[in-house]
């Protein structure tokens, strides 16, 4: 998570270096998130799919990397049919220390988005 939030300091494509990096360890998280710098979005150029694609099956098994993840990430598997289509299963948040049912999305901790933004 440290070296997360330390490239999320990152300053903003064009702004001026604010000196040298320094260590955040022992720093409330509080206190770190009010350190981030704020700057106008600007996504000119960015196109979801045509930046990222989609969700791909790699091992080509005929699950995509969502359901793949659903699947490792399950307490109690969901059954799977057809073209792996997901069914049932359950699930922890580590976010609000719950057990969740079906419908869950798969997401990022950083949006897409947001880290092509940062990248580009």
């Amino acid at each position: 998570m440290a070296a997360a939030l330390l490239g999320a300091m990152a300053p903003a494509a064009g702004a001026a270096p604010a000196g040298p990096a320094t260590a955040v360890e022992g720093v409330p998280l509080h206190e770190a998130v009010a350190a981030l710098p704020v700057a106008d979005e600007n996504r000119e150029g960015y196109n979801r799919l045509s930046s990222f694609g989609g969700w791909i099956d790699a091992d080509r098994d005929g699950c995509n990397t969502r359901a793949e993840v659903l699947l490792d990430e399950a307490v109690v598997p969901p059954e799977v049919s057809g073209r792996c289509t997901l069914t049932g299963g359950l699930w922890y948040s580590y976010y609000d220390d719950a057990y969740r049912e079906g419908g869950l999305d798969i997401d990022h901790l950083v949006p897409l988005a947001e880290a092509w933004e940062l990248c580009r």
